[in-house]
């Protein structure tokens, strides 16, 4: 789940006294993201792994030990959620996600319709968010709203980004709704021809993950000082993706487009120029 690569973590811009807490999460979400991901375990044992992963979170939330297994996630992890009253609820709501990414790629799931995609999204992006506004002291319903929007489009952003990596490694992330509106086959995403009907599919993806973001970005101008800066970059990261993304003709499976050092004066540029709706 390398989407978690779009929240920059600890960063200068990041409040000093939060970034603790902010590399706890972070950590907390890489460790399971190597369980579910790294190697060559089978899904059994990564299943069985991330359960064990669970149950060290649920025993540190509740003030007892850890088994040991992963003393550099959890050890960490304890002082944030007792300082902060970290909902733990919404870290086993990640872990949900990891589970369903095994099960997702080892038994060759896809999913059915863009409904199931965004439910999806509710587990596996929406909660880093809510984490971080509880860090920030923010839980009014608009925010948190917001906060999913933005969450939910920069995982869309992330799928449309890795499309020719993740269909070689065989996780599918168009819905079988969506390639039938469109026509698109899967060899059209197997292949690094082109293909009108799938840059069609890319496109009328990129344009709701678009909206997603567009409908949340005001979020981080409520969000004061250093945090509300670095969502601002957040937000303007995730649409310049999509400018490249579109730039070539929404082909995405034949290359993945990436930020670079060269970005980084027009994202401060839109940053700077945001203002509320």
């Amino acid at each position: 789940m390398d989407h978690y690569e779009n929240f920059p973590v600890a960063s200068w811009l990041c409040p000093p006294r939060l970034r603790p807490a902010i590399l706890a999460i972070y950590g907390f979400a890489r460790g399971a993201d190597d369980i579910a991901d790294e190697g060559d375990a089978p899904a059994t044992q990564r299943l069985a792994d991330l359960a064990d992963f669970r149950n060290d979170l649920r025993a540190v939330a509740a003030g007892s030990p850890h088994a040991g297994r992963w003393p550099q996630v959890f050890d960490p992890l304890r002082p944030v959620l007792r300082d902060f009253h970290l909902p733990s609820a919404l870290l086993e709501q990640l872990l949900d996600a990891f589970e369903q990414d095994v099960r997702h790629t080892a038994d060759a799931r896809r999913y059915q319709t863009d409904a199931q995609l965004l439910d999806y999204c509710t587990r596996s992006a929406n909660p880093v968010g809510r984490l971080l506004l509880h860090l920030y002291g923010i839980g009014d319903a608009r925010a948190l709203a917001q906060s999913d929007q933005i969450c939910s489009a920069l995982q869309l952003i992330n799928f449309w980004q890795d499309l020719s990596v993740d269909v070689a490694r065989g996780r599918w992330y168009p819905s079988l709704q969506a390639m039938r509106q469109h026509a698109v086959q899967d060899a059209d995403l197997r292949s690094r021809h082109k293909s009108a009907s799938a840059s069609k599919l890319v496109e009328a993806y990129a344009l709701q993950a678009r909206t997603l973001m567009q409908q949340g970005a005001s979020l981080a101008l409520r969000i004061p000082g250093r945090a509300g800066w670095e969502l601002r970059l957040v937000v303007q990261g995730g649409l310049r993706i999509l400018d490249k993304i579109e730039a070539m003709n929404h082909e995405s499976w034949r290359q993945r487009p990436r930020l670079g050092l060269p970005d980084l004066p027009l994202l401060l540029w839109r940053a700077w120029r945001m203002r509320p709706d």
